[in-house]
Parts: C-alpha cells; structure tokens; sequence
C-alpha cells in the first residue's frame, strides 16, 4: 500500500466566476472543498472470499459484502481528451474478477482539493470492490491554480468549482471517454457503469447523470448538490444521496455553510433530490421512514426500477463517512470527525448494485 499523501499550509482559493461555493473537505487537510483525506491504511483486514454477514443497509436495499483485503492491482493512466487536455486516473482491478466476464464499473470521484489516489485510499472502495467483483477508477480532476494540498483538484460540477468550472472544462467529456476507454480495454459491462462522489465529486455525478446518462445507470453521493438550473436526464437513472445535519461545509438546507468560503451557497439536500426525482419522473412527494439517528427519503411513483433517495443522517459532518479522517496526531479537521454510524461507501455500493 502507498503511503498516503502529506497535508500542506492552507492557502486562500481562487473563485470560479462571481460567485462559486467551495467547501471544506473532510478528513486529512486543513483546507479543502468538499474533499476527504486518505485512509493510511487499506479499508478492512479481513481475508479475500470473507462471508462475514454485512448489516442490513438503512435504505433497505441488500447489503454489499463487507469489505476484504484488497490484493488486486492498481493501475495508473493518462487519457488525451478532445479539447487537448491530458488527464489522469488509477483503475483498481480486483483480484476477483474474471478477466472474461463483464464486471461492473464504478467511477470514484474525489472531493475538492482532493485527488484520486486520496480518494482511493479514504473510500476504502478497493476492498469493497474485491469482495464485491467490480472494477473501480478514481479519475483526476483539474489542478488548482493555488496549490492548498499536495495534489489538490477540483470538478465542473456547473456552478462548482475552483478553476475547474471557471475555465469551463469539459469534465463530462473526460468521463464519458474514460468510461468507453476502459470498456474497450477491460471486461467491463457498459450497461453497469455507475458514478460516486464526495462533495464536489457528488456534485460531478449528479452533473454525468443530467447529462449523460447514456453511460451511467445509477449514482451514489455523500454531501453534493445539484449545480445545474435544471437536471432533466433523457433516460431515468437512480440515485442515493447522503447528507448529515451537522454538515457546515455544504449545509443539509443549503446556503453558505459557516466553513465554506463562497459569497453563495449550496442547493439543499431536499431540493436537488427532489430536483433530480421529478427530472426522472418521480413524482415531488416522498415516504419517509426514520431509524435512529437515519431517515430514508423515498420519492414516490418512480418510473420501473427506478430509485431516488436521500438518506438524512442526524449530526454527521461534511467527512465521509464510517472511514477514518486524519491520521493520528495530525489534529482534527475543520470539516468535521468522520461520522461512524454509517459507512457511505458500502451504503453506496449497496444502493448501486440493486440498480
């Protein structure tokens, strides 16, 4: 295993345009939008094929496996886009996978100021994957023009964010050929490509699902927004969306969180659900169940096989969740302790693969 990235001095960000949100990220920097710092470690110990039974998933979908060590191989790439662009990735493959059956795909979208290989370590998807036989990329987004991390990039998700959505880059178009790269070059099965994203990565996903979801059959979010004026997908795709209460980096009721940095604020957790629900013909009103500290928000009379949910996690901050913050001794992030009651990744991977 790598060892994970070092954190830098905080610098003052560059806004995108008047106006763009940027927030915080969650776990190993000081400063971050919307990212998460790496996991020094690989996600669970357990040993490959564990039938360790997993606890039934708050939103009532079928548990993914537990996480087990992940003994596959990772893979770095470069990919030349169409607007001359050279962009980076690692692709994990399971040691579990058949190199001659389809395997799913999922796309691992950093947070701001994150990168892909920190997301690779925080997410501890790697071993869910390995359990779980699918295929998981973590793509680079657009480096910040002021270095705040050691490798700190950012997404267009629209209105959001750092130079990224300044410049306007086509990251939408990075993803797609990414996606039929990797198709073509592994067996991927090109009718299970999914999407997951922290913060601005979340933000990212809900973009790719708007407007291309030729490519994608579901997403899976913690902490995002929609930062589009309108989300109307040409073909219904599911989506499960995560937000803690106690998130002051991108606020469950939106606005200006008391840790983000924007003069503007983020699109509510209600509101960009239910904006992406009705874009997919679900209908605007939901069926709430709550469990403890959880509520599921299920949006009702939703086109077949179809799923929109938000899962309201009461005081869970901006990190992601149920996977380690910042290595001991370096002190606690600004954007909050990594809740632990739920894990977003498995949460995730559990919503995707019933899609």
């Amino acid at each position: 295993m790598a060892t994970p990235p070092q954190t830098s001095p905080a610098l003052p960000l560059l806004r995108p345009r008047a106006l763009v949100f940027l927030v915080f990220a969650a776990a190993l920097f000081p400063l971050a939008i919307g990212g998460c710092g790496p996991n020094p470690g690989a996600s669970d110990a357990s040993t490959p094929g564990s039938t360790t039974p997993a606890t039934t998933a708050p939103g009532g979908t079928m548990p993914a496996k537990p996480a087990v060590r992940a003994i596959g191989k990772t893979v770095d790439g470069t990919l030349r886009t169409a607007d001359g662009r050279d962009r980076t990735y690692r692709i994990y493959v399971p040691f579990s996978v058949n190199a001659n059956t389809p395997a799913p795909l999922l796309l691992a979208l950093h947070g701001g100021t994150g990168w892909g290989k920190q997301f690779q370590f925080n997410s501890g998807f790697d071993g869910i994957a390995e359990a779980n036989q699918f295929l998981v990329v973590y793509p680079d987004g657009i480096p910040l023009e002021v270095k705040i991390t050691p490798d700190g990039r950012t997404w267009n998700g629209g209105d959001c964010c750092g130079n990224s959505a300044r410049d306007n880059v086509d990251d939408v178009g990075f993803l797609v050929a990414l996606i039929e790269k990797l198709v073509a070059e592994y067996a991927v099965d090109a009718t299970r490509v999914f999407a997951a994203g922290h913060s601005n990565g979340g933000i990212m996903s809900y973009r790719l699902a708007c407007e291309r979801p030729d490519k994608i059959r579901a997403i899976g979010l913690q902490a995002g927004w929609i930062a589009l004026d309108s989300c109307t997908p040409s073909r219904p795709v599911s989506a499960l969306h995560i937000h803690g209460t106690a998130d002051k980096n991108a606020p469950f009721d939106g606005g200006r969180g008391a840790k983000s940095i924007s003069g503007t604020g983020a699109r509510a957790a209600m509101d960009s659900t239910r904006m992406f629900a009705t874009g997919v013909g679900c209908a605007p009103t939901h069926t709430d169940t709550q469990t403890g500290p959880i509520t599921t928000i299920e949006w009702d009379r939703c086109p077949p096989e179809v799923h929109v949910r938000l899962l309201k996690i009461e005081g869970a901050s901006h990190a992601w969740m149920g996977h380690p913050g910042r290595p001991a001794g370096q002190g606690s992030a600004p954007s909050g302790e990594p809740y632990q009651g739920l894990d977003s990744s498995a949460e995730i991977w559990s919503f995707l693969a019933t899609q």
